[in-house]
């Protein structure tokens, strides 16, 4: 069989096809999940002609978020995006509850979701104060999302099936209605886990991909090659304006300030892929530490505490480590989707793997064998 039938018959991976972004491993699943700890849970709807839609739940970790909060950093390159909870996370540097992304106007019902969950935990029940973390894109061009059929006892079964190992991509959760680039995308992850001589690290990236530019894989120009990008009759109407929603989680002690410094690098990621950063994109990176040590727990919030927190000059691995798990998980959101027709008999393709692994081999660009660390 050729490279050309292989890709065409197949939706995998894109490490599956030989694509490396940068220098370290992947984790076992190559997933945000292989942070210790991590969850994550899909609700996926597709209902009729015009239902296309759902929610990602990501659960920090598995005890009771609203007591032992998670520290947490936000960063926005570009602020055209209804992100619920974004306030406190900058003011108090901790995020309560799980992470919601849904679609645009399904934000009330995924924060009616977290409180239903959260609320359901016997010492929450009095609980007078939480702020749910949702996140959105808008999947509009394939889902009917004026009628906002997503319910929160729906949203909610993301929540509370979420689970650790391998995470589905492609068009689940909220990813079911996305695109990219002009072609259908949605949900990716990766991971990548740093060498033990810079702490071994663990850093896990889900994304939720929705937005416009000029799709490029390795650094080959994939959308301008195949004449499928951003601007590419010379009209900006709009109608390919989206956006990202980043979720960046590490097992390494990070307080709020280098979660942000961290989140901030993901974009160079989503910026390798060729994002164009458009008018109309909303696009977001939160990032957490699962380390037990540096949690805000009720005691710790209550007085001065000593907090074992990795330095400045210990980070840069991680840095890097963000870069390419960004990069890969953008790649696998598209190299997962498949076409799909919804709203109004609208039909967006699939990335057309049947043409773009013949010319990343031409180019030199992929890579044999099980990705391994080169570091």
């Amino acid at each position: 069989m050729s490279d050309r039938q292989a890709a065409d018959e197949r939706r995998t991976r894109a490490c599956e096809f030989g694509i490396r972004t940068g220098i370290f491993a992947p984790g076992r699943w190559n997933a945000v999940t292989d942070v210790a700890g991590v969850l994550v849970g899909h609700l996926t709807v597709v209902e009729g002609t015009d239902v296309r839609t759902g929610a990602t739940a990501v659960v920090p970790h598995a005890g009771n978020l609203l007591t032992d909060r998670v520290p947490a950093g936000l960063a926005v390159a570009n602020g055209h995006g209804k992100l619920m909870g974004a306030t406190q996370i900058v003011e108090l540097g901790e995020i309560e509850t799980p992470i919601v992304l849904t679609n645009t106007l399904s934000v009330p019902q995924a924060a009616e979701a977290i409180l239903d969950w959260t609320l359901a935990r016997d010492e929450n029940r009095e609980a007078v104060s939480i702020n749910p973390v949702v996140g959105e894109t808008n999947d509009g061009t394939l889902n009917a999302i004026h009628r906002r059929t997503l319910t929160a006892a729906q949203i909610r079964r993301a929540i509370d099936e979420a689970n650790d190992g391998p995470v589905a991509g492609g068009c689940v959760g909220a990813g079911t209605g996305t695109t990219a680039f002009g072609w259908k995308a949605g949900i990716g992850t990766s991971s990548r886990r740093l060498p033990r001589g810079l702490g071994g690290f663990t850093v896990g990236v889900l994304v939720q991909a929705n937005f416009a530019g000029v799709l490029q894989i390795l650094g080959v120009p994939i959308g301008r090659l195949l004449r499928r990008h951003h601007l590419a009759d010379a009209v900006d109407d709009g109608a390919q304006h989206g956006s990202i929603m980043i979720i960046v989680a590490t097992d390494a002690p990070l307080l709020d300030r280098n979660l942000t410094r961290l989140a901030r690098r993901s974009f160079a990621g989503l910026a390798r892929t060729g994002a164009s950063f458009a008018n109309g994109s909303g696009d977001y990176a939160i990032a957490f530490s699962t380390a037990e040590s540096v949690r805000s727990t009720p005691e710790r919030r209550g007085g001065v505490t000593a907090v074992g927190e990795l330095g400045n000059d210990a980070v840069s691995g991680l840095f890097q480590a963000v870069i390419e798990a960004t990069e890969e998980a953008i790649y696998d959101a598209l190299f997962l989707a498949e076409a799909m027709t919804g709203r109004n008999g609208t039909t967006v393709d699939a990335l057309p793997l049947d043409r773009v692994v013949p010319i990343l081999r031409e180019r030199d660009a992929l890579e044999p064998g099980p990705p391994g660390n080169t570091a």
